[in-house]
């Protein structure tokens, strides 16, 4: 389980990971949307070769997409692990996965190689340092593509330059029950950041938890970058906490209401669907940081939003499983995993 589910991290009562990914191709292989099955393998060859798995990659773990099941990719991407496009690459996509589960390289997804880093609550730039420096040592082996007045080059214009997409995964229940976040969304946007869903560019926002990041790679260094998005996830932070508080001090009854009821449902419901489960993790998650429920860790909360999704609910099951089956098996392992708090 990885340690932005399971580790505590700075201010992770409101931010739930904070994620650095680098794109990068090489200099002389046609890129991905031109690739063909052998210049994917050759891209991971190159890149996973017995230098690499005895050295950077040690330990680390080659999902091979095309060998790799339906439902263990999604189970990979449900754990923010590898890209929903990955999932869907075919014969030539590939992730190597370290044992902690704070790094993943997609290899021939939109680009040749996306090195990523996550971990848990704000930290920017101690996943950008863990990105970087794995980065390096790719870098040291294989010729990138690169120019000396653009910068990396990347099949997609928005990511040339640096290559760099930093973001965080950000839980926003008070601004959205004040009405605000609209405005602190749009205010995000206008100062080129980007907002997306739970999942990425093309997915929906559920629990109120958003993940922003940068939208600029070109003429802007990764430090600014990351000092940058860091700022502004700090200030919309201290936006929350206010929130939050305002919320608790003049409709107290109306929150504790809205908590207990979640509590309710999530304890002792037999049949759960996964975007309902989302909107009540939300409502216990905030009682949790406003003291209404106490003595559960967040954690547990993420493990619930990670491990009760439905792929992850069918890779563990025995049997083929319909919605109406995983719903109540949701609701099972919600219940169990909840209850052992008290």
């Amino acid at each position: 389980m990885g340690s932005w589910i399971k580790d505590n991290g700075p201010s992770n009562n409101i931010v739930l990971s904070s994620r650095v990914r680098l794109a990068r191709n090489l200099c002389d292989i046609p890129f991905p949307a031109m690739l063909t099955k052998e210049d994917g393998s050759d891209v991971i060859n190159k890149i996973y070769d017995e230098e690499a798995r005895n050295g950077v990659f040690k330990g680390y773990k080659l999902y091979d997409m095309q060998d790799t099941g339906f439902v263990d990719r999604y189970a990979l991407v449900e754990r923010h692990l590898i890209s929903p496009n990955l999932a869907v690459s075919g014969s030539i996509g590939a992730a190597l996965i370290s044992s902690d589960e704070q790094v993943s390289i997609m290899l021939n997804e939109e680009d040749h190689i996306r090195i990523q880093a996550v971990l848990p609550g704000l930290q920017i730039r101690e996943a950008w340092n863990i990105a970087s420096s794995i980065d390096d040592k790719v870098e040291s082996k294989v010729d990138y593509a690169f120019d000396e007045r653009l910068g990396y080059l990347t099949s997609c214009p928005t990511n040339v330059g640096t290559g760099i997409r930093a973001s965080v995964m950000i839980h926003l229940p008070g601004l959205n029950l004040s009405a605000n976040i609209d405005k602190i969304l749009q205010a995000v946007m206008q100062v080129g950041l980007t907002i997306r869903g739970i999942y990425g560019e093309g997915t929906e926002f559920i629990g109120n938890i958003f993940q922003i990041s940068n939208q600029i790679t070109l003429g802007r260094s990764e430090e600014e970058t990351v000092d940058n998005l860091t700022g502004i996830t700090e200030q919309i932070i201290t936006k929350e906490k206010e929130a939050r508080g305002l919320l608790f001090d003049n409709n107290r009854i109306m929150l504790e209401d809205k908590v207990w009821r979640a509590w309710g449902l999530m304890t002792n419901a037999r049949s759960i669907n996964g975007q309902e489960s989302m909107k009540l993790l939300s409502d216990i998650r905030l009682g949790i940081d406003m003291g209404i429920l106490k003595s559960i860790p967040v954690s547990v909360l993420n493990e619930i939003m990670v491990e009760t999704n439905n792929a992850s609910l069918q890779k563990h099951a025995s049997i083929e499983l319909n919605s109406s089956k995983r719903d109540i098996i949701r609701a099972d392992e919600i219940r169990k995993l909840l209850m052992q708090q008290i």
